[in-house]
């Protein structure tokens, strides 16, 4: 019976924002604007970065992961929101949902841990700058972003499976703006404990945890710095943490407060504006924040633009 409820439903109304018609229009052009400087901006840091030898370090390794996993986490739910903006159908079908819920998962869960491996590469840097090149050679920051990815991937096969054993018994109306886990379980006319106790465990290990670590590697980074006579070097030494951090605090934030907590205290038109926050915002943030005062950018870009102006010239000659 329960496989003959959840297979009744062959797709899923995304309500959205529904409820505010008179913005639809304006929040399409929001959104499509955020979503044109989110992809604009992530895939300029993957191109400079990639582009410049002087850049071919860790940190800006990761970097070009964590702008990898903005554009495709980004991408897996804004488009369809557009969409569901302008159309009068704002629908997803069964398989479609599966694929959005996996896609999205996996890339929030494999960002939280790059969270944290970033946050180990500034604290072997500024602890540790002698051993620095030793400790973070490319072999440890190969499997530190394989590990992100992997973790990241098993964390979703487990939740989308649990979540698409659940019957859906007919209420097939998602009151929120894409596919994702608390709305589902809402949803569903099922026992959702094993969900939600999974949901919490598994979000020990791949969110508080890592935020743990994460604020023990700023406290000894901290310690450090104000160890360090010259103001200047204090200075460097802030300017290159300031940015992640502020990162950390906005996606963490938000991410934690939308899965890490019982089903029973959500309140779905509340917490879909959190969601915008961490799915649609700070995507977009991150390059602005890496970017603004970040010499390394800047000067690779003076390269750039130099290496570029004798071929411009020529193609004009």
């Amino acid at each position: 019976m329960e496989g003959k409820n959840q297979t009744a439903i062959s797709e899923f109304i995304i309500l959205g924002f529904s409820d505010l018609n008179e913005l639809q229009f304006l929040l399409f052009i929001i959104f499509f604007l955020t979503y044109i400087c989110t992809l604009g901006g992530n895939i300029f840091i993957i191109l400079v970065t990639m582009a410049d030898p002087h850049l071919h370090t860790p940190m800006y390794y990761f970097l070009r992961n964590l702008a990898f996993l903005d554009v495709c986490y980004t991408t897996t739910n804004v488009p369809q929101m557009m969409v569901h903006l302008v159309s009068e159908k704002k629908s997803i079908s069964f398989g479609g949902c599966v694929a959005q819920l996996f896609a999205f998962i996996f890339f929030v869960g494999s960002e939280c841990l790059l969270l944290a491996a970033m946050a180990y590469d500034r604290y072997t840097a500024i602890c540790k700058p002698l051993r620095y090149s030793v400790i973070m050679n490319k072999a440890l920051y190969n499997q530190l972003a394989a590990s992100c990815w992997t973790g990241g991937f098993l964390n979703s096969v487990v939740h989308t499976v649990l979540t698409f054993r659940l019957p859906f018994c007919g209420n097939n109306q998602i009151n929120y703006f894409f596919c994702d886990i608390p709305p589902l379980l809402i949803l569903s006319c099922g026992d959702t404990s094993v969900n939600e106790l999974v949901l919490l465990s598994i979000g020990v290990f791949i969110g508080w945890t890592p935020l743990l670590c994460i604020v023990l590697s700023y406290l000894y980074i901290i310690s450090t710095i104000l160890r360090i006579h010259s103001s200047e070097g204090r200075h460097k030494a802030f300017s290159t943490c300031a940015s992640h951090l502020v990162i950390v605090l906005l996606y963490y934030g938000s991410a934690i407060f939308t899965y890490v907590r019982p089903i029973s205290s959500y309140s779905l038109e509340k917490d879909r504006l959190i969601s915008v926050l961490y799915s649609v915002v700070t995507p977009m943030l991150n390059p602005i924040i890496y970017t603004l005062r970040n010499k390394d950018i800047k000067e690779a870009m003076k390269t750039i633009r130099r290496r570029w102006q004798p071929q411009v010239l020529i193609c004009n000659v």
